[in-house]
Formats: structure tokens, C-alpha cells, sequence
């Protein structure tokens, strides 16, 4: 599996070369913001996020969840971040000075506290161990905190064995379906507040999943 990661890290970064490539960084930006608010307002009567709360982003990308939090302390953490700041020209840390930038990856990470919000968007699967990883998101919280997932979640079972043999899914070493999502969040002590579905594709549906520790 972590030969898998490593390959999946390298295409990570070629992916968002490529996707940002010749777009105007402000334009960019603006229609990040409007996809994060749009995001939080479905989950507004399951999540309120205060101008005081501590939001920590793991596997946060050059255009993470952080940048719609602009009064927030934040913590952002990915393993690329050095890289997206040299090659990923949509991003520079200097432009959120209101977030600390962490190299790492998700179960690597050592928390020097924890959060009101432990935001993880389209990163989980991204891992080399995905237990460790959400045990990392469950260290991270204190009681009452939200845990805020998003997930691409397999909608038939004989189409993740099929990705799980092969790397038909190159970007995400992990292929599970939404269920087994739920159930990694229910076994931190978390309950699951809403599963909303974002869209739904043949092969995979996109989910954000809204937690509290209890």
C-alpha cells in the first residue's frame, strides 16, 4: 500500500498542474470560494463554524477549505505543500496568513492540541493507511468537536473489488463504499450528524459526511 501512495503523490501533483494550468489565479480562487460555501451550506443545519472556533484542514491541497475561513486560526496540513507552493502557481502561503502550513502526511501528523472543526475534503483516501489516518481526524478532536469528510464512495460492491485489484483509480490507493465510511467515523466515538450526498456518478458518489465526538 505504500508503494501505491507514493505512486498516487506523484500523480497527485501532475493532476493539479494540469488542472490549473492557464487559469487566472483570481478567477480560480473565486470559483473555489463559491464551491466551499455552497459545500457548507448544505451542512448548515448540522454545522455552524464561529469566527473564534480552532479549524484544523488535513490533506488540505492548494485550495483547501481554509481559504473561505479568513478570521480562523488554522491549521493546514499536506505532504505536497511545499511542492504546490513552486509548482501549483493558483497558491502561496503568504496569501493566508491567518493559517500555519504543515508538511506531513494525515497519520503522520503530531497535533499539538485539538480542534472545534477537523475538516478532511477529499484526502482520506488519499492515505497510505486509512486507519491510521482516521484515527489521526479522532485525535485531533475533543468532545464535541465536528469531523467534516468528503468522500468518493463506491456505489456497487462488485465494482470496488474490481478497483481494488487494479489501479483503476490511480489518485485514491483506497476504495470503500459510504457505509464503511460511516463506520470508520462511528468506531472514533463520533456521531454521525447528516450524509449528504454532493453527486452521484455511475461508479462512485460524492458525500460529505458531518461527525461530532461524542
Amino acid at each position: 500500500m505504500r508503494l501505491r501512495w507514493k505512486l498516487a503523490q506523484t500523480f497527485e501533483i501532475l493532476w493539479w498542474k494540469e488542472h490549473v494550468r492557464g487559469k487566472n489565479k483570481q478567477a480560480y480562487l473565486g470559483d473555489k470560494k463559491a464551491y466551499w460555501h455552497d459545500l457548507l451550506a448544505k451542512c448548515a443545519h448540522v454545522l455552524t463554524v464561529k469566527d473564534t472556533d480552532s479549524i484544523i484542514d488535513m490533506g488540505c491541497g492548494p485550495s483547501g477549505i481554509y481559504i473561505v475561513y479568513p478570521n480562523n486560526a488554522i491549521t493546514a496540513v499536506d505532504p505536497l505543500i511545499d511542492k504546490y507552493e513552486h509548482e501549483v502557481p493558483v497558491f502561496a502561503k503568504a496569501d493566508y496568513p491567518n493559517v500555519n502550513f504543515v508538511r506531513s502526511a494525515i497519520e503522520e501528523y503530531v497535533p499539538t492540541g485539538t480542534y472545534d472543526h477537523i475538516f478532511c475534503m477529499n484526502a482520506i483516501n488519499h492515505v497510505s493507511d486509512i486507519q491510521a489516518g482516521f484515527e489521526k481526524l479522532g485525535e485531533l478532536a475533543h468532545k464535541g468537536s465536528h469531523i467534516i469528510v468528503t468522500i468518493d464512495a463506491h456505489n456497487n460492491s462488485l465494482m470496488k473489488a474490481v478497483f481494488r485489484i487494479g489501479p483503476g483509480d490511480v489518485l485514491h490507493p483506497h476504495q470503500y463504499d459510504k457505509k464503511e465510511y460511516t463506520d470508520f467515523l462511528a468506531n472514533l466515538g463520533c456521531e454521525i450528524l447528516d450524509t449528504i450526498c454532493l453527486k452521484r456518478e455511475s461508479v462512485f458518489s460524492h458525500y460529505v459526511i458531518v461527525a461530532r465526538k461524542k
